[in-house]
């Protein structure tokens, strides 16, 4: 495989709407990097949101592609689909 096709940037799908990425670029990151900072509410109506950056916090969970996990640790792939956890539950 080329180097080319390694460093290529991708594109996530997130509440219908397009977000490019980088290589190696975390889901938060992309997000966060698109200018979206609410990933969410989490069961006490606060926003959930890219925060500690290591998982501990657990504030960016998001569903991608039906599973809850964090933004934060999961590699942006090219056609992954991320909604919030309640979107999700609609």
């Amino acid at each position: 495989m080329s180097a080319n096709c390694v460093n290529r940037p991708g594109t996530l799908r997130w509440m219908s709407q397009d977000i490019p990425f980088r290589q190696g670029e975390s889901v938060a990151a992309a997000l966060d990097a698109a200018g979206i900072t609410c990933f969410g509410r989490d069961t006490f109506d606060r926003e959930t949101r890219y925060f500690c950056g290591i998982g501990a916090c657990q504030c960016c969970l998001v569903s991608i592609n039906g599973i809850a996990m964090e933004a934060c640790l999961t590699p942006a792939r090219d056609g992954m689909v991320v909604v919030r956890l309640e979107a999700d539950l609609d």
